[in-house]
């Protein structure tokens, strides 16, 4: 019973076990299950968060990894990622704990779906290529469309100068409204940007978060006291990140594309 409890519902707890046994009239205690549920290879983890995938979302995500499968490296290596993320002074995520088997983390009963752009302090925006990182700047104000293309004017031709990437190099950006704006789009299309077509809701397609998490896990490493501290260590741990860490980031890409069709659609651990 108890096995098959989790197993239908992972959020189910010790405690509601123990009830749902003393209503059939077995007394355990909340040891005694977690010592049954680890034998049969379940132990009490916290759930991942990830995003909200609605069946169109999964059919977009299969097409994009079964289209680009093929893709030669050389390709890849060939677009610059950009993103906006949020940087928290003293965030802390909230968490759940799911009971589960050993490499289920990313099954749906076993994760929190989220949608982007949680809480924060400060916002970036940043890009990166195989090359190494582009540039990246502090978001002052609520970001509008025009805000976004005068940031794409102003930092991502420098950054692809800088990163000497090939001629007919592509554009990669997300779904968020600011992007797909008709102004945006039209803007893109007069500077003859190249962009590259985006399935929403895929993180995991996205190297530019392994970045950003990265980022976030040197900048807390360093414990920034203020807003201002939190910027100036931001940028300094952004030029500090390697070249080769992007490369790799970038030559795994074909790896992305097959946990996605391999996980029909649904979130990889990438």
């Amino acid at each position: 019973m108890i096995t098959r409890t989790v197993s239908k519902n992972p959020r189910t707890t010790r405690g509601d076990l123990v009830n749902d046994l003393q209503r059939a009239g077995t007394k355990v205690t909340e040891a005694t299950i977690s010592n049954t549920l680890r034998r049969q290879g379940l132990k009490s983890c916290s759930s991942r968060r990830v995003p909200l995938l609605k069946p169109v979302h999964v059919q977009a995500r299969l097409k994009f990894a079964r289209g680009h499968l093929d893709d030669p490296e050389e390709d890849w290596e060939n677009v610059i990622w950009s993103d906006e993320t949020k940087i928290e002074l003293f965030g802390k995520n909230s968490t759940r704990r799911v009971w589960r088997r050993k490499n289920a983390e990313l099954h749906p009963k076993n994760t929190i779906p989220t949608v982007k752009h949680g809480g924060g302090n400060i916002m970036l925006w940043g890009c990166f290529s195989a090359k190494g990182p582009g540039r990246l700047i502090r978001v002052k104000e609520r970001m509008n469309g025009a805000m976004y293309r005068e940031i794409l004017s102003e930092n991502l031709l420098p950054s692809a100068r800088a990163l000497k990437m090939k001629l007919g190099w592509v554009f990669q950006h997300d779904n968020d409204p600011k992007h797909t704006a008709r102004a945006t789009k039209e803007w893109l299309r007069k500077k003859h940007f190249k962009v590259l077509e985006w399935p929403s809701q895929s993180p995991d397609l996205y190297p530019i978060e392994n970045l950003w998490r990265e980022l976030k896990v040197c900048v807390a490493q360093r414990q920034p006291q203020n807003i201002t501290a939190l910027e100036e260590i931001c940028m300094e741990e952004w030029a500090k990140i390697p070249a080769t860490v992007c490369e790799n980031l970038v030559k795994t890409y074909r790896k992305r594309l097959t946990s996605v069709i391999a996980n029909k659609g649904y979130i990889t651990k990438y």
